[in-house]
């Protein structure tokens, strides 16, 4: 939101007209207009007035952004998923928000071994596949389709079965996003 948008938001908040906010700030309602149009730049002073006029800060009226949602996840806090029979590990690297839409995980296939076969997903959803390390092999929708190696990368919209197999000696690290916004 530029400077302008932002004064013009909370003069609006408060309820205030130009002429009202002129008024209380000093500052010609000619030049409050220009302001918000995006058309001037006030310099410190006038900005400091407007600022005190409408019960903020220059500084608030500066800041890039509002604050954004920050979210850590310590390692040791992770949802990590193991599956006995074939060590297929699923790391959950993202703060699981169902409502959000975003998944970014961390699979890890041992030598040899296989995801299983996922079911399809709903209409809309994208899945998103980055290897890291090792060698993967894609079926979709009962096809095998492309092997995939370190470095490679790999789109596909996931309403389909899809599955993953490691075919060689070494454990196969991929990245997974799964994306369903489009579908909620």
């Amino acid at each position: 939101m530029t400077l302008g948008e932002k004064v013009k938001k909370l003069r609006m908040e408060k309820g205030y007209t130009l002429q009202e906010l002129a008024d209380l700030s000093s500052v010609s309602r000619s030049m409050l207009s220009q302001i918000e149009r995006n058309e001037k730049n006030p310099t410190v002073n006038v900005l400091c007035q407007i600022a005190e006029a409408l019960d903020s800060t220059a500084s608030q009226l500066l800041a890039e952004n509002e604050i954004k949602e920050v979210i850590l996840i310590r390692n040791k806090d992770r949802q990590v998923y193991k599956d006995e029979n074939t060590g297929f590990q699923r790391i959950l690297l993202s703060p699981a928000f169902p409502s959000k839409g975003i998944e970014f995980i961390l699979n890890i296939i041992p030598p040899g071994k296989s995801s299983g076969t996922f079911p399809p997903h709903k209409k809309q959803v994208k899945e998103y596949i980055y290897v890291v390390k090792g060698c993967l092999q894609i079926t979709l929708d009962g096809r095998k389709h492309m092997t995939l190696y370190a470095g490679d990368s790999l789109y596909f919209e996931a309403d389909i079965t899809h599955q993953f197999d490691n075919l060689e000696e070494e454990a196969c690290h991929y990245y997974l996003v799964i994306d369903s916004t489009s579908s909620q």
